[in-house]
């Protein structure tokens, strides 16, 4: 496919970049429409908790895909958290791995998240929001940011342009099996999760096993008990170490 055409709208100040994304995308916007804030009054993470960072402190960017196919669509936010992942490492050295299923961690603290929703359309659309901690992040979080690790301060727009360029690097993997299996790969060298013993929290129980793949959706695969089991959306947390390294 040809190179996506982003198409930004920079604002100082909005309730939630991912609300004003969707009902752009409901609207018919094409691939690459994005936003990017210096503040969110009310940004969102999954399960609509609140994302909370003070002005100018973080990368707070939404962007839409619109893969030819539902799975293309399901891969869509990871392939956005590679893409952050490497322009992190292009631009500071930080090299945060993938706690399933979205956010950026460096040693077990919180670095970003992202928050991927789906506007049914034909083909559907994915509306993706990236929060990263360049500068500040809440006290009350296991949490940390791009300048604590590496001592560098990163720009909100000089990221995106990078993300923007690592995008478009992954786009095509989306629109085909085999460029999915590829996309699933560098997903699993990323993942903090996979070799660790993790406690998976549904709504109506919690369970505790060891996690051992992402399948073909992007689900979750824990042996539970000798059992395997598959988590197509739940919270993790992180109970161990990682047997080996997973990183990249």
């Amino acid at each position: 496919m040809s190179s996506i055409i982003w198409r930004l709208e920079e604002v100082k100040s909005i309730d939630s970049t991912n609300s004003w994304l969707v009902e752009q995308a409901r609207d018919g916007a094409p691939e690459g429409r994005a936003i990017l804030a210096g503040f969110q009054r009310a940004g969102r993470g999954r399960l609509d908790r609140r994302w909370e960072a003070p002005a100018e402190s973080a990368l707070l960017l939404s962007l839409l895909l619109r893969p030819a196919t539902v799975r293309g669509a399901s891969w869509a936010v990871s392939a956005v958290a590679l893409a952050v992942r490497s322009a992190l490492v292009r631009l500071s050295g930080v090299r945060p791995q993938l706690k399933w299923p979205n956010d950026l961690v460096v040693d077990d603290e919180k670095l970003g998240g992202l928050l991927g929703e789906l506007v049914t359309d034909d083909p559907p659309g994915v509306v993706i929001g990236v929060g990263v901690n360049l500068t500040e992040y809440p006290p009350d979080l296991a949490a940390t940011s791009v300048r604590d690790r590496s001592g560098v301060t990163l720009w909100p727009r000089a990221l995106c342009d990078i993300v923007f360029e690592e995008v478009e690097r992954r786009r095509p993997l989306l629109d085909d099996e085999r460029g999915l299996a590829a996309l699933r790969d560098e997903y699993r060298d990323a993942s903090a999760t996979i070799g660790r013993t993790v406690r998976v929290a549904l709504l109506d129980q919690t369970v505790v096993g060891d996690a051992i793949d992402v399948d073909e959706s992007g689900a979750l695969v824990v042996a539970v008990g000798g059992e395997r089991r598959v988590f197509a959306a739940a919270d993790v947390v992180h109970l161990r170490a990682q047997s080996s390294a997973g990183d990249a």
